[in-house]
């Protein structure tokens, strides 16, 4: 039977959803936040609104008021209106400073990062909260970091035997032939930042002469540019929950209306993508998907959360395209669409998140921290 970790608690909880960020997810984090706070039980939860707006300024707002625009993911915005700017500093414990100097009586006792991409799920926020002294869901600095760098996830789940697609890296400063990238990869290719996610800067190459472009729009988003090879088949997406004992949801399908899952297919267009779950596949798949979305978990140490992409060839083959450790919560995100559809619904989702966070920092308190 599942323990719960709150029932000894004799009040309520206060969640800090740190939300926004300083970087090209910015919206989506926003919507994210908005669905997590609007599902959150609040018999057992008090919530606290963090907005970080795009020049990485934490803000302080009243929750009724947090977002502009909160319907239309095309104007959404943090509303900066009578907010406070405040800071989180080391071993605070969660009580929120005022930016000029002063204290707030404001304290949160978990914070729940809704933060995707750079700035927020790559370790920096992670390592940040670390030093504050307080529990936080997901993954830690190690775990987002890998999870985040497609480069060194890539090399980590290769090592590890799980099968991924083909790739190469360059750098900033570097140059690779388009006949090398042809050679190895074969065409079409997909050119994409190192460290970005909901497809930001992504452009599929199918000719010689979109491929410096492409290279060069990639660049502007990273010093780490990603060149891989186009797999031809369904997109699988498997939820993993726990941190020692991960369990893996039903499989969902994105069907791609679109030339590919972009990020107009993500988050605006109303006709690009269509999300099912669960998706129609043999009983054989599903557990082949699942022992997968769970192994990739497991070797990029990620804890609490992640959602595993994969691809299924038509041969049957299962590739396992990346991990995102801080997946969409938005109203048409595969992760609580998963977990719904395998009997968890969204309310007892972020409860569950929640609790494995403050286990987490539980049991890390009682390891030492000095040797004598």
């Amino acid at each position: 039977m599942r323990r719960s970790y709150l029932i000894c608690m004799k009040k309520k909880i206060t969640v800090g959803i740190l939300f926004g960020g300083k970087s090209a997810e910015h919206e989506v984090s926003l919507r994210s936040a908005k669905n997590v706070a609007d599902a959150l039980d609040r018999s057992k939860f008090d919530v606290v609104m963090i907005g970080i707006d795009k020049t990485g300024r934490w803000l302080l707002n009243d929750s009724s008021h947090y977002l502009l625009n909160s319907e239309n993911p095309k104007l959404i915005k943090l509303n900066k209106s009578g907010s406070a700017h405040v800071a989180l500093v080391p071993e605070s414990s969660g009580s929120l400073a005022l930016f000029d100097g002063g204290a707030t009586k404001r304290k949160v006792d978990v914070v729940f990062p809704i933060l995707h991409g750079t700035f927020g799920e790559d370790g920096t926020v992670q390592g940040l909260l670390k030093l504050a002294n307080i529990p936080f869901v997901g993954a830690g600095v190690l775990g987002s970091a890998v999870g985040m760098d497609k480069d060194v996830m890539k090399r980590l789940l290769r090592d590890a035997g799980i099968p991924i697609p083909k790739f190469l890296v360059v750098r900033a400063g570097e140059s690779v032939s388009f006949a090398k990238v042809k050679k190895k990869l074969g065409l079409p290719v997909f050119v994409k930042p190192a460290n970005l996610g909901s497809s930001v800067g992504i452009i599929k190459v199918k000719k010689q002469s979109e491929f410096a472009p492409a290279v060069a729009h990639a660049f502007r988003f990273d010093r780490k540019v990603l060149i891989e090879e186009a797999i031809v088949g369904r997109e699988i997406e498997c939820a993993v929950l726990g941190n020692e004992q991960p369990v893996a949801s039903i499989p969902g399908e994105i069907i791609v209306h679109d030339e590919f899952y972009s990020y107009e297919a993500k988050y605006i267009s109303e006709t690009g993508a269509t999300v099912a779950v669960p998706a129609q596949l043999d009983k054989k798949t599903v557990k082949r998907v699942q022992e997968l979305a769970v192994r990739t978990f497991q070797v990029l140490e990620c804890e609490g959360l992640g959602r595993v992409d994969c691809f299924l060839k038509k041969n049957g083959q299962v590739i396992v395209n990346e991990i995102n450790t801080i997946p969409g919560f938005t109203s048409i995100s595969m992760y609580p669409k998963a977990w719904e559809a395998s009997g968890v619904s969204y309310t007892e989702l972020i409860t569950r998140l929640l609790e494995l966070a403050i286990d987490r920092f539980a049991k890390e308190q009682k390891l030492l921290t000095n040797y004598v």
